[in-house]
């Protein structure tokens, strides 16, 4: 019985002792084991590992990629002495768990981005304050993104940190200059649209005169070429009237006389005044009588 007890005894400190000793290291994690506040090993490989119970302690670190985003944008002042509010945000990571234990002791994730903002902060302000309005907007983004992450990288690199990328989200005029810039670019579009209105307004003017004088010219063409044609065709008729007349002056005497009374005639209102022995009545006479 005594045996029994002995070996329970002995299997519970067993157990103990290696529940104590035995740790395992996430594939997010670093580990750095402390003894009696010395540093004495790190793990970065995930799995299970071992320390001395009681005088060995743990500190977790996430090695993972971190997201630094600043809840308010950043006012910076251009060469040009206009301030700009700027919105960025930065990507880090823990790559010497040692050197960042030690530069930020117990402050975690919080002192080390304060840290971080700070180099940041007076990145921009050194980049934005040799580059102007369009330079920092448009012209040289990419470039002032490229020598801040270059600059802040080599910094936290000194607290065992890696900064990844830095990104500038929005870049825009501060408040107090938005008004006077949109006011200067609703002047600038009113005034092209002034003028394109006014050469649109001469383009109209100069188009209706040119349709004017065309048209006057087509006219001009147009009854010319009447008044030819009518010509053409009255001297045609004459042509053939003569033609006729000289065939059988009679008969063309005959046809013009009925052509009248049929023009005289035509209502039965019309009064006419005339001697009956008159030549207009000449063929409405007998025959045998001239």
């Amino acid at each position: 019985m005594k045996n029994s007890t002995n070996v329970l005894v002995g299997l519970v400190a067993a157990l103990f002792l290696f529940s104590s000793s035995a740790f395992t290291v996430d594939q997010t994690q670093f580990v750095i084991v402390q003894r009696l506040g010395e540093i004495v090993s790190v793990k970065k490989q995930p799995g299970m590992h071992f320390k001395l119970p009681i005088v060995d302690n743990l500190k977790y670190f996430d090695n993972r990629i971190l997201t630094l985003d600043w809840e308010q944008p950043a006012k910076f002042i251009t060469s040009e002495n206009k301030y700009m509010m700027v919105d960025s945000f930065v990507k880090w990571r823990i790559i010497d768990p040692a050197k960042y234990y030690v530069s930020i002791k117990d402050g975690g994730e919080a002192a080390a981005e304060d840290r971080l903002s700070k180099v940041v902060n007076a990145g921009l302000r050194a980049e934005f304050g040799k580059r102007t309005v369009h330079d920092v907007i448009a012209g040289e983004r990419g470039t002032i993104m490229d020598n801040l992450r270059k600059r802040a990288d080599m910094e936290a690199r000194q607290i065992g940190i890696q900064v990844v990328d830095v990104r500038l989200k929005r870049v825009d005029y501060a408040e107090e200059i938005s008004k006077s810039v949109f006011d200067r670019m609703i002047a600038e579009r009113k005034r092209l649209a002034n003028q394109l209105r006014s050469e649109g307004s001469a383009a109209s003017e100069k188009i209706r005169a040119d349709a004017d004088k065309q048209r006057e010219v087509i006219i001009a063409e147009a009854y010319r070429d009447a008044q030819k044609t009518k010509g053409e065709g009255d001297a045609t008729a004459a042509a053939i009237y003569n033609q006729a007349y000289g065939k059988n002056p009679e008969f063309y005497a005959f046809y013009r006389s009925t052509e009248a009374y049929k023009n005289t005639f035509k209502s039965k209102s019309d009064v006419m005044v005339l001697d009956p022995s008159s030549d207009f009545f000449k063929y409405m006479r007998s025959p045998n009588k001239k």
